[in-house]
């Protein structure tokens, strides 16, 4: 919209709805999000933590997003080419097991239709839940560029998902063996790490007498899983502990199923712990699995994966895991080797999915050799030239995590996600990885070759988001010119699953970081500080907060709550006062174009000859200003919140636009002219300022603004100038608001209205406050409510007044048959009290040598002042004291 278009009649109140459908719709027409269009700015990107398309957005997502946008607007308006780019994640396991879900309501599996057929049911599913999540990111105003919108199983990612596991397999950090992984017996798939959710189960700790097979006796072991004895091959004791140095190489009889298995030694076993002894079963725990391989024992798997008991299980073959559980105990009891049973609280994995308690399980499975990788990642932290964690914190968590890394699990037994691209030749059994489907079998020639079952962790793909995303493995002019991306903004809870992941690959195939900065940020929270879940029906749908509050409400609330790094409670009364704030904004615009009628943006001169309050609104707009730049690129929003809040509400709202009324609405042409100069140009600053948090509203409110260019997205953020700085109009107008606020609480004190005129008589401390007084005489009688007004160097204190002490002035109230003589001198006592008890605290501040040593010059010089401030305050009101009691 061009100046000409700007009208200065805005409806009486605001209309969220209205108004962000609107904009959002022209923000896309006008392609204004689109990166590329400045070749000779620098770039700054940010890729979205790409949701998954499972369903709708939830208020964690809205908090992650919207601080993004922050980001990336501020970003825009500075003048970088700022690109946000768009997508989703295909989330194997989560989408898979929806869909799955939604066939058995029809009483159909995904074997009853085929893979094809399923994955078709899939990309049904994929297409509609992408859409809605498109929706609700216009809903919430993102500006994204939607014509590099990306999604972890397009054919770019794809091919980029192939080379990786080609080019790692070939560098021997990708290989396939039998190792114990994280099992989810419901979905019938390995899980992620991430996947698994450990909860505090009230369980039970079972202790088994194992009969030695010959020369009497037993060895005590304690278990919470006694299904899994049936998979025992050995009980391991430490080979320096005194009670079982002599039982070691003998053997044991397994009780119910007879097998003998040996006593062998192993450092794994803490001696001073319970029993001393433990069952390894190495088929069934990670740990055991170790001690297995050390000591060459049998693995037997005792339950298929169903969680149903199988052939190696005995009597209880074909019982599920839970029930062989109540069996086995009971036949334990009969044979008398189960002597003990007690209560045990433990924490028990459970997938994040489907429920289902996960299971410890022996199985053939595709793996990333972890420790080269990490090495890079952590030598690259450690010289300086990692990723820069908000905040800093983070670092030790990162570095601990990735120093201590295991390897990696990444393959899944579903049909929905990267295929493996892994071939196997039927003829000769040879194994052929490769990036493109293989044909014949380069050992025998044969044509007749299956492709692995097994799909990659979602996990795998999404480590590659910062650089798949633009275009690698091709060197496009994308991923030359917006990568390393510079910022990364997403949850402490997945510190180790995603960002790590993120970081090492990107190492090992770019050889730079994947991002600059990552900023963490927490969960968002009910207002009780629990969790938000399905279970306690606590969860906030950001869509709902929209329809109510409007999403310029939402963003401003959930944005300049957080703190980096920590959890934030969701309060429907901030979003309230948000959207209150949000008013008051639109309020004070529609007052100032009322009084804006004629002017356009060529008439707005801010340098010519301007007012004490013209120029103190401006010095503070300025301040302000760079105070919120630097915040912003500090990513401390909840402080950058507070400064705009109390700019608008109290500096424009409460005091410039009442100052400004007397020189819009008085005689003088060439005030009037000046103050509406400056007042158009601290709304069109100030609309910037607010655009990265409120977009819609900003846009609405400057459109009718004069202004130039077509939207606010593009508008140059406000610098600093230091043209504007006007220390001496502070001064200024800090005496007059101050002396203002004096008389009203007075007035508020003794319950007489602003209606009602009164007698004022200031003594100012200097000339220089008397001159001040003099040239702002009309402010101060308008704002104080006067009949009369009088400034005296030499004022005498009347009798019977009110009084006040402020900075560089006395202030007398003659308010005889108004005031209770005994109540002012029982006020003036209580404001003594508080001053001495002001003085005290600096005095003991500065008396503090920590204090004075560490402090800056300039802080303990203003301390000082402070301090002489009150004191001499304090003085006046006893002086005045002292008259009233005569």
């Amino acid at each position: 919209m061009s100046d000409k278009q700007m009208t200065t009649e805005m409806p009486t109140t605001y209309d969220p709805k209205a108004s962000e459908a609107k904009w959002y719709e022209y923000w896309m027409k006008g392609n204004y999000f689109e990166a590329g269009k400045r070749p000779s700015a620098s770039p700054y990107t940010i890729v979205i933590p790409p949701p998954n398309v499972t369903g709708m957005l939830h208020i964690g997502h809205a908090l992650d997003f919207t601080l993004q946008d922050i980001m990336i607007r501020t970003k825009r308006m500075q003048g970088f080419d700022a690109l946000w780019l768009p997508g989703s994640d295909h989330a194997g396991i989560a989408t898979q097991t929806k869909v799955e879900q939604k066939l058995r309501e029809d009483g159909l599996s995904r074997y009853d239709l085929g893979r094809e057929k399923f994955l078709g049911k899939v990309w049904e599913w994929k297409e509609h839940y992408g859409g809605t999540i498109r929706e609700q990111w216009a809903k919430m105003g993102f500006s994204l560029d939607f014509s590099r919108e990306r999604f972890t199983l397009d054919e770019g990612l794809s091919r980029a998902v192939r080379e990786v596991f080609v080019r790692l397999y070939e560098k021997d950090l990708i290989y396939r063996g039998k190792k114990i992984i994280n099992w989810d017996p419901a979905a019938r798939t390995a899980l992620s790490d991430i996947e698994v959710e450990y909860k505090e189960v009230n369980g039970h700790l079972y202790h088994l007498q194992y009969p030695l097979k010959e020369g009497g006796g037993y060895l005590t072991v304690a278990t919470t899983r006694p299904e899994t004895m049936l998979g025992d091959t050995a009980v391991a004791v430490h080979p320096e502990d005194e009670r079982y140095k002599h039982l070691i190489g003998q053997m044991l009889v397994l009780p119910i199923l007879g097998r003998e298995i040996p006593v062998i030694a192993d450092d794994y076993v803490e001696k001073d712990f319970g029993s001393g002894a433990v069952k390894i079963t190495p088929a069934h725990d990670p740990n055991d699995f170790e001690v297995g391989q050390r000591h060459n024992l049998p693995q037997i798997v005792v339950m298929d994966e169903s969680g149903v008991m199988n052939d190696e299980a005995g009597p209880y073959n074909g019982l599920d895991r839970a029930e062989c559980r109540k069996r086995i105990v009971a036949d334990l009891q009969a044979a008398g080797v189960c002597v003990k049973i007690e209560d045990h609280i433990h924490q028990v994995g459970h997938s994040e999915r489907s429920g289902a308690v996960v299971e410890p399980y022996l199985s053939t499975q595709w793996f990333v050799s972890m420790k080269p990788l990490a090495k890079t990642a952590i030598d690259a932290q450690k010289s300086g030239s990692g990723v820069n964690f908000v905040p800093d914190r983070f670092e030790k968590i990162y570095l601990n995590w990735i120093e201590n890394v295991r390897d990696w699990c990444i393959s899944r037994q579903l049909w929905w996600g990267h295929r493996i691209p892994a071939w196997y030749c039927n003829d000769c059994g040879a194994m052929h990885v490769a990036r493109e489907d293989v044909a014949a079998c380069d050992k025998c020639g044969g044509s007749s070759l299956r492709q692995d079952e097994d799909v990659l962790d979602t996990w795998f793909s999404s480590a590659l988001w910062p650089f798949s995303t633009l275009g690698w493995p091709e060197q496009t002019e994308d991923l030359k010119r917006y990568y390393p991306t510079d910022l990364l903004v997403t949850g402490y809870d997945i510190i180790y699953f995603w960002v790590a992941r993120m970081i090492f690959t990107a190492l090992e195939f770019t050889g730079e970081i994947p991002f600059k900065d990552v900023l963490m940020h927490g969960l968002v929270r009910d207002e009780h500080g629990r969790k938000m879940s399905k279970s306690l029906g606590n969860g906030v749908d950001p869509l709902e907060v929209i329809d109510k509050y409007g999403a310029d409400a939402m963003r401003f609330m959930i944005s300049t709550s957080s703190t980096p790094g920590q959890d934030l409670r969701f309060r429907w009364e901030k979003v309230e006062q948000a959207r209150n704030f949000a008013n008051k904004i639109w309020n004070a615009s529609r007052f100032a174009l009322m009084n804006l009628e004629g002017v356009t943006a060529a008439d707005i001169d801010i340098r010519g000859k301007l007012g004490t309050a013209d120029r103190w609104i401006l010095h503070r707009l300025n301040d302000t200003s760079r105070d919120i730049s630097r915040l912003i690129d500090g990513y401390e929003f909840g402080e950058t919140g507070r400064l705009l809040y109390n700019f608008i509400w109290d500096d424009l709202c409460d005091w410039y636009i009442e100052f400004a009324k007397l020189n819009l609405y008085g005689g003088d042409a060439q005030a009037k002219r000046a103050t509406q100069s400056v007042l158009a140009y601290v709304l069109d600053r100030t609309q910037r300022l607010i655009h990265p948090f409120m977009p819609f509203i900003s846009e609405e409110i400057w459109q009718h603004l004069p202004h130039e260019g077509d939207t606010i997205t593009l508008a140059a953020w406000p610098e600093y100038d230091k043209g504007l700085e006007a220390p001496d109009a502070v001064r200024e107008m800090e005496l007059l608001m101050e002396i203002i606020r004096s008389v009203r609480n007075i007035r508020a004190e003794v319950n007489v209205p602003m209606s009602k005129k009164v007698e004022l008589l200031i003594k100012p401390s200097g000339e220089a406050e008397a001159a001040i007084l003099g040239r702002n005489e009309e402010f101060v009688s308008r704002f104080c409510g006067t009949s009369s007004l009088a400034i005296d160097l030499k004022a005498a204190a009347p009798d019977k007044a009110m009084t006040a002490v402020v900075t560089g002035a006395e202030l007398y109230l003659p308010l005889a048959g108004l005031i209770d003589i005994e109540q002012e001198i029982t006020r003036l006592e209580k404001e003594i009290q508080h001053l001495t008890g002001e003085v005290q605290r600096v005095e003991k501040k500065l008396g503090n040598e920590g204090f004075v040593s560490k402090a800056p010059a300039k802080v303990i010089e203003e301390e000082r002042a402070k301090m002489a401030d009150y004191a001499d305050k304090r003085d006046k009101v006893k002086a005045r004291l002292a008259d009233l009691r005569g």
